[in-house]
């Protein structure tokens, strides 16, 4: 069982960082690159490789997530590695991308409650 909020309506500052981590969650590649990054700490270059993205537009999405708290990162000599830092957006984003391959298989009709 998951746990609820305090709170039975959030308040502005609560309802304001929800909103916010689902505007960073709401971009595909994004999403691609946080779940590539719970599974394991990653380069640029890996995650362009494993997201089929270039390495700046990896790049651009670390900075974003960054700035968010969602990623964190650590050096290496030269090379910079990444990590996924937030065990609640995991699990958001595993209940998600589980819904996600549910919604699929009920469009190819492995459902047969249609969901």
């Amino acid at each position: 069982m998951h746990p609820s909020p305090v709170h039975p309506v959030p308040d502005d500052e609560h309802a304001q960082i929800a909103a916010r981590t689902f505007r960073m969650l709401a971009d595909p590649t994004r999403v691609k690159i946080l779940w590539a990054l719970f599974q394991e700490e990653r380069s640029v270059n890996s995650l362009a490789d494993s997201v089929g993205a270039t390495a700046a537009a990896v790049s651009q999405h670390l900075a974003k997530l960054r700035l968010a708290g969602l990623v964190e990162s650590r050096k290496e000599g030269t090379y910079a590695f990444y990590r996924a830092s937030d065990a609640h957006v995991h699990r958001l984003l595993a209940e998600t991308l589980s819904h996600a391959e549910h919604v699929t298989g009920a469009a190819q009709g492995d459902d047969p409650h249609g969901y």
